[in-house]
């Protein structure tokens, strides 16, 4: 698909929770939480909200392609955990915007910590189909909420807030282009990493305990580590098959930042060099499907993606899904 990102932005909340700070509410000793995660600190939104970071993003991803926001005919909202369950959350970020009615479509995807990629591949195939012209593909998220801070504060501790977006048009010949895409789902380690509550597993009404137990996140590190450890590598080579790239030819990986821990993992599984990865995830924590883009921003503006620039997005999410997708820029 010959499809180019024109602009990126990402943004975050005002307030910079760090992990000594956390250890002090908590009641931890000093060092504890950083020592336990990796994470040094992460961003927590107190009076922003998730449309707030995800139109901030937005008019930043337009402003650095230099395009009017009445030019976006496609917005696809890519977020883990959407602002309510219905309507999706892309029409209000579409409304804030100040589009106007009918101007544009938009509607949300979820593949949690995939989320991104998948919308980035919806928008890019709408685009090569000729149904859109310019599309805008954000992933926000408020990753600080229905966390297990009793029940397993090391997990909670991981996240951080946080929206990124991408605009996205036709690449003329030589501009750049989509080589492959890439998911893979293991679904026998589905429970393991979830939110239960929220949906219909649950009746509120009839359910309320199981409802209220179900309300916070849930992770099984265990669990995610053995799928990965078993799968992910002969993921990695089948989406380079597919792109018609070898391992070295690779430029530039970006990965979604579970943990800092968890990236110096998947750099020893696989092999890439980790100045070939973009790692923030010590300052920002886990932002779910914001990660990626939010990463991709980061590269993108200190001058590491370039025109022709190899470069491979790579990430796990709740499912158990793995992504990747292969991007010549």
């Amino acid at each position: 698909m010959r499809i180019k990102i024109v602009g990126t932005g990402r943004a975050v909340p005002a307030l910079c929770l760090t992990s000594r700070g956390l250890d002090e509410r908590l009641g931890f000793g000093q060092g504890q939480i950083e020592a336990a995660t990796g994470v040094i600190e992460r961003y927590v939104c107190e009076t922003e909200s998730q449309i707030d970071l995800a139109c901030t993003a937005a008019r930043l991803a337009l402003a650095d392609a230099g395009i009017e926001p009445d030019a976006v005919d496609l917005i696809i909202g890519g977020c883990g955990v959407p602002y309510q369950p219905l309507p999706s959350t892309a029409p209000l970020v579409m409304q804030r915007l100040g589009l106007a009615d009918g101007s544009a479509a938009a509607f949300d995807v979820n593949s949690t910590c995939l989320g991104f990629l998948t919308a980035f591949e919806t928008a890019a195939r709408m685009i090569e189909a000729g149904q859109s012209e310019t599309a805008l593909v954000f992933s926000a998220e408020i990753a600080s909420r229905a966390l297990p801070w009793k029940e397993q504060p090391e997990i909670a501790a991981l996240f951080g807030d946080g929206a990124a977006a991408a605009a996205l048009r036709k690449a003329a010949p030589g501009e750049g282009k989509v080589l492959a895409n890439l998911m893979r789902t293991y679904p026998s380690a589905y429970e393991a990493c979830s939110i239960g509550a929220g949906g219909t597993r649950f009746d509120f009404h009839h359910q309320p305990e199981e409802f209220s137990r179900h309300a916070l996140f849930h992770m099984d590190g265990k669990e995610l580590f053995r799928v990965t450890a078993r799968h992910f590598n002969g993921f990695v080579g089948e989406l380079l098959q597919r792109a018609g790239w070898r391992h070295e030819e690779v430029d530039l990986v970006v990965p979604h930042q579970a943990s800092p821990f968890a990236l110096a993992h998947m750099a020893r599984q696989t092999g890439f060099a980790t100045q070939k990865l973009v790692d923030i995830s010590a300052r920002y924590g886990n932002q779910i499907a914001a990660s990626i883009p939010f990463a991709l921003d980061i590269a993108r503006r200190q001058g590491r993606v370039m025109q022709g620039t190899k470069v491979l997005f790579l990430g796990t999410s709740a499912g158990v899904s793995f992504g990747g997708m292969a991007l010549e820029a």
